[in-house]
């Protein structure tokens, strides 16, 4: 990759020195922004593709395609980010702010999906690998990873979510995040729909599906550090509304960007290239 010129290395100083915190913030986050979009792939799908290689293996064979095309992460990604954004955008139109576990009913059914992922993720590793083939279970297939994903997905988000709003809310809601089993019934409805749409391989609707899934690594890991960030500086439970929280979400969103810039290096370093591996 090309060296950051030296005049740009002097502007980026100099704004250092004279910006307040806030500005140096949103300086920082579109220099890493900007650097990360330049070395890249081109085009959104290219993006895409980069946030997907930051944490997926993006096998051809495991994986969705527009066309020829792959899609940005794998089957099992592509399950387990739509579910998180599926129930996190279920959550946050129904149960703003809510901060209560869901029972225990409802847990004991996420326990089960958590458990049906792994298994059918250490199956399938057994599938690829030539020396542990005769051990796996079943034979592997793309709409099972997509399905068991997609129910560590709805998982996360319904986990993630309260964390979150316990976390940064001055003024919370102390009731479940889901108010019963049927709750949780209409929510694996609609992401079994979601799945349904993905089987399809209908380019006109894995396309924005692609790219949700990809978002949805972006939106995670930004909640995630967000959080971290509100901790670290003692700033629990401070925020009254969103433009509270810009700042801390925009700290996140860097931190979350820088991770994936840095694995994206790491990889592309180790590998010379941007697709997914490749065995045997």
């Amino acid at each position: 990759m090309a060296s950051i010129p030296e005049q740009f290395k002097a502007v980026v100083s100099n704004l250092a020195v004279r910006l307040p915190w806030r500005q140096m913030l949103v300086l920082t986050a579109l220099i890493i922004l900007g650097l990360w979009m330049g070395y890249t792939p081109a085009g959104l799908l290219g993006k895409a593709d980069a946030v997907g290689y930051a944490v997926c293996h993006r096998i051809d064979a495991r994986s969705f395609h527009l066309g020829d095309r792959q899609i940005p992460v794998c089957a099992r990604c592509s399950g387990q980010y739509l579910g998180a954004m599926l129930s996190l955008g279920y959550l946050f139109l129904r149960r703003p702010r809510r901060t209560g576990t869901p029972a225990w009913p409802i847990l004991g059914v996420l326990i089960l999906f958590a458990l049906a992922y792994a298994i059918d993720g250490f199956n399938s590793y057994l599938h690829l690998l030539p020396n542990l083939s005769r051990f796996y279970i079943y034979e592997p297939a793309n709409p099972l990873r997509l399905l068991t994903g997609t129910g560590l997905g709805i998982g996360m988000g319904v986990m993630l979510f309260p964390a979150f709003n316990q976390t940064v809310w001055k003024m919370h809601d102390r009731r479940p995040v889901l108010n019963g089993i049927g709750e949780l019934a209409l929510l694996l409805v609609l992401a079994l729909l979601v799945d349904f749409l993905v089987l399809s391989e209908n380019p006109l609707i894995l396309y924005p599906l692609a790219l949700v899934s990809a978002a949805g690594v972006v939106v995670l890991l930004t909640l995630v550090y967000t959080m971290v960030v509100v901790m670290v500086f003692k700033q629990e439970n401070r925020m009254a509304g969103w433009r509270d929280l810009l700042y801390p979400l925009l700290a996140g969103f860097i931190i979350a960007l820088t991770q994936i810039a840095v694995l994206d290096l790491v990889r592309f370093l180790l590998t010379g290239t941007w697709s997914g591996f490749h065995f045997g």
